[in-house]
């Protein structure tokens, strides 16, 4: 495929300069067999890739592209392509100009720190580019102040999922507890206990998409128990296990970092949520 790319970019008068970022870019990356390909096409006629596709076809048969018609966004062509044999190879192309201005930041933007490779350059613009450091999106270790908003942040967010379940709403508890908790207060917190044990020196992805490959087994079954299907009772206990894997986080993050844990808030809302699962379907009022 590289192959392909830099002969299609040398044969095309037009094409100054391919870069390839991301995961095949970064020596510390996984990579598999559905791993894509992030290529940078720098020209010096971009019209000519919002008028036609037909490019496209070079690296193989289309199974899917998007956008379907190709739009300008602050300089720079998006052309996200499925080809038949399983290849994905995601597009982002902008003028030269654009290229001679990123070649001469003294500080690299986060997706080229993660990494870059030159696979072609008609004009040496890149040859003096900044080095990439290979560590953007490392863990940031938090602040005292981070931290504290995410705990409270949590607590109070596990109220909203209680009275969801109890009111049998189960859809909107699921997004609470499974995309607003999960991924803004439970990520942070996993990738934060990873970065005091890698010494903030780990990129577990976006998404906690490399959690696996980092995580203790125990975490990882504690994490796993997190997750529950359709039935009310199971999602209570789904809350309760995020609860206690988050607590323990906390403490482990907090004792690390010289932090203290706000043990009385999450004392008291442990307390409510249990009031909220033991309450009768038809209360009419409830006593903390």
């Amino acid at each position: 495929m590289l192959m392909d790319l830099m002969e299609w970019g040398t044969a095309d008068e037009h094409v100054r300069a391919l870069l390839m970022t991301s995961s095949r870019a970064n020596p510390h990356a996984f990579r598999d067999v559905f791993t894509d390909y992030d290529i940078e096409v720098f020209t010096d006629s971009l019209d000519r890739f919002l008028e036609d596709d037909t490019w496209l076809n070079r690296f193989g048969d289309r199974l899917t592209t998007v956008p379907l018609v190709p739009r300008e966004s602050d300089g720079w062509v998006t052309r996200l392509v499925m080809y038949m044999d399983g290849t994905r190879i995601d597009f982002q192309i902008s003028s030269t100009a654009t290229l001679k201005e990123i070649a001469q930041l003294q500080e690299l933007p986060p997706h080229y720190d993660l990494g870059y490779k030159v696979l072609l350059d008609k004009d040496q613009i890149v040859e003096d580019m900044v080095t990439p450091s290979n560590k953007a999106f490392q863990v940031k270790k938090p602040t005292q102040d981070e931290f504290q908003e995410l705990v409270n942040s949590y607590w109070w967010d596990t109220t909203y999922v209680a009275k969801s379940l109890w009111r049998d709403e189960l859809f909107f508890a699921k997004y609470m507890l499974d995309n607003v908790m999960r991924f803004n207060y439970l990520q942070r917190i996993l990738e934060w206990s990873l970065g005091v044990q890698f010494n903030w020196e780990v990129n577990p992805n976006k998404c906690g998409r490399w959690f696996k490959r980092y995580l203790d087994s125990e975490t990882w079954e504690k994490l796993e128990e997190t997750y529950a299907g359709a039935d009310i009772e199971d999602n209570w206990n789904a809350l309760f296990n995020m609860n206690d894997l988050f607590m323990d986080l906390c403490r482990h993050v907090a004792n690390e970092l010289g932090f203290e844990c706000p043990q009385e808030v999450e004392k008291n809302i442990t307390h409510y949520l249990q009031k909220v699962h033991s309450l009768d379907p038809d209360a009419k009022e409830i006593e903390i």
